[in-house]
C-alpha cells in the first residue's frame, strides 16, 4: 500500500523550553481514515502545522508521497483546514469557492460537485455571513476538495458544532473516504475517531503512545465477565489457565483480562471440565474511551 505520509522523530521545541513534539513517528498510507487523537495541547496540531510547511520543525524529518517530490509541489496535492475557515462574508458560497478555483488553477465545474458533496448546493446562492457555523464548515471542506487532493487534512473539525454538525461532518468525512481519498484528522474527541477513523495516533504531551489500527486497539484488551454460584472455585480455576492475565471482581461477576486471546466458547468448555457450570458469560471489549484513558493515566 502506498505511503502518503512518512513522519520519523520529529521534534519541535518553542522558545528553548516547550517540547511540544517529542521524537514522533508514523506512516500514513492511502485509502485509510487517520485519527491523531489526544487532549488539547498534546502536540496534534504543531505536527499538522510541521507538514504543511506552516511550522518550521526543530529536528527529524518528514516526506510526501514517498519523498518523490519537493514538499512544496507535494502539497498541491493535499487538501487541508487547520484553522476556522475564512472566506468573504458579503460574497456567496459559489463566488468564494470560484474564486479559490482561481488561486488553485481549478475549473469552476469543480464548484457545484463538491457543494452537493457537502450538502450545500441549494445555499450555494447565500452569502457567506449568514451560514451556521456548521455550514461555514462544510464549505471549508468543500473548498479543500476542489483541486481533487490525495489527501484531506483536518484540524479538529467538529470543534464548537452541535450534535446535528457534529453528525453531518462525521457523515461527510465518511462518503469522502469512500470514494478514495485518505484522511487524517486531528481531534480531542474520542467519539468522532472511534466513529470514523481506521487507524489512530495517540499523543500526549507531545509524545506518541500508541499507533494502529482502531480496531486492534479495542480487540487487544477483550476481557470476559463471568457470574458462577461457586464463585471462590471458578476464580482457583481461571488462575490455572495459561492464557489469563488477571482476575478481578466487579458487582458481583468475575472480570477475566487474557494474555492472549481465546474463544468463549473454548473457556466455558474449559471451566465446565472443572465442573463449574456459569450462569453468565460475556465477551467485552473496553471502548475506545477506557483505552484511551488506561494509556493516558500516567
Amino acid at each position: 500500500m502506498e505511503t502518503i505520509l512518512k513522519i520519523t522523530n520529529l521534534n519541535k521545541i518553542f522558545n528553548k523550553h516547550l517540547h511540544a513534539v517529542k521524537n514522533v513517528s508514523f506512516e500514513i498510507k492511502k485509502g485509510n481514515v487517520y485519527g491523531i487523537l489526544g487532549p488539547n495541547g498534546s502536540g496534534k496540531s504543531t505536527t499538522l502545522g510541521i507538514v504543511l510547511n506552516v511550522v518550521n520543525k526543530t529536528s527529524g524529518d518528514f516526506e510526501w508521497f514517498g519523498g518523490k517530490v519537493a514538499t512544496h509541489d507535494a502539497l498541491k496535492k493535499v487538501g487541508a483546514i487547520i484553522e476556522r475557515p475564512n472566506f468573504y462574508p458579503y460574497m456567496t458560497a459559489k463566488e468564494n469557492l470560484e474564486l479559490v478555483c482561481k488561486i488553485k488553477g481549478t475549473p469552476f465545474s469543480k464548484v457545484d460537485e463538491k457543494l452537493e458533496l457537502v450538502g450545500l448546493l441549494e445555499r450555494k446562492n447565500d452569502k457567506f455571513k449568514t451560514y451556521s457555523l456548521g455550514m461555514k464548515q462544510r464549505l471549508a471542506i468543500a473548498s479543500a476538495l476542489l483541486n481533487d487532493p490525495e489527501i484531506l487534512i483536518l484540524d479538529e473539525p467538529t470543534n464548537g458544532l452541535d450534535p446535528q454538525g457534529i453528525r453531518q461532518i462525521r457523515d461527510i468525512i465518511k462518503v469522502i473516504a469512500s470514494q478514495g481519498t485518505t484522511i487524517l484528522l486531528a481531534s480531542h474527541l474520542l467519539d468522532e475517531v472511534e466513529k470514523v477513523c481506521s487507524h489512530v495516533v495517540v499523543l500526549r504531551k507531545g509524545e506518541m503512545l500508541y499507533q494502529g489500527s482502531v480496531h486492534d486497539m479495542i480487540e487487544n484488551n477483550s476481557f470476559f465477565e463471568l457470574k458462577s454460584d461457586n464463585k471462590e472455585q471458578l476464580k482457583l480455576a481461571l488462575q490455572n489457565h495459561p492464557s489469563i492475565e488477571k482476575i478481578e471482581e466487579e458487582e458481583g461477576k468475575v472480570l477475566v483480562y487474557l494474555k492472549q486471546d481465546i474463544a468463549a466458547k473454548e473457556l466455558n468448555s474449559y471451566l465446565f471440565e472443572q465442573k463449574i457450570v456459569l450462569e453468565h458469560l460475556v465477551k467485552r471489549k473496553n471502548s475506545l474511551e477506557e483505552q484511551f484513558l488506561e494509556l493516558t493515566k500516567n
